[in-house]
């Protein structure tokens, strides 16, 4: 079963490395990985998508995660509404003959073409990830030449705590 994990974390050197590495001697894969800023400076949020087979471990996960000296707050947000949306950039070969048809393809999605090249379109879309796998599964006739692909940023809805209404943590940088 895939697992949504997000850390709020002090955004320091290391950081990342020693909690992938627990992930790592748990011996789970992640599937995705997104890391960025959060609204307080020196704070990010990780947000993972791992598979996991026996919920205990990632109950042990969790614990663990919690005892890192750089982990503010970890949720496992998989049985809660969340907001969750992944970014993709497809690298589609195109003649001036099929730019038209992709653009077909591409405007129901509310994807956009960003860079249009003689050989090729960039397409740009971004959505849960059915959304991304449907669009590649059209565009894929066409040939894809390239994909980049951010992984699943995401956080529960509503009336959750904000990294800001932590106040018994000490934001240093």
């Amino acid at each position: 079963m895939k697992r949504i994990v997000t850390a709020i974390v002090h955004n320091r050197s290391g950081v990342l490395n020693r909690v992938t590495g627990l992930f790592t001697k748990r011996q789970f894969n992640i599937e995705s990985i997104s890391v960025g800023y959060t609204e307080v400076e020196g704070v990010s949020r990780m947000t993972f998508v791992v598979n996991v087979e026996d919920d205990r471990k990632i109950e042990q996960l969790l614990k663990q995660l919690h005892k890192q000296i750089d982990v503010l707050k970890v949720s496992d947000i998989t049985d809660q509404g969340v907001v969750a949306r992944e970014l993709a950039l497809i690298k589609v070969l195109s003649t001036g003959q099929t730019r038209s048809e992709i653009n077909g393809i591409v405007e129901p999605f509310r994807a956009a073409i960003i860079d249009v090249a003689r050989d090729s379109v960039t397409v740009q879309v971004t959505g849960e990830t059915s959304k991304i796998e449907a669009i590649i599964d059209l565009l894929r006739p066409y040939g894809i030449k390239e994909i980049a692909r951010t992984g699943i940023t995401a956080f529960a809805r509503g009336n959750s705590k904000s990294v800001t209404d932590m106040k018994q943590y000490t934001i240093v940088n």
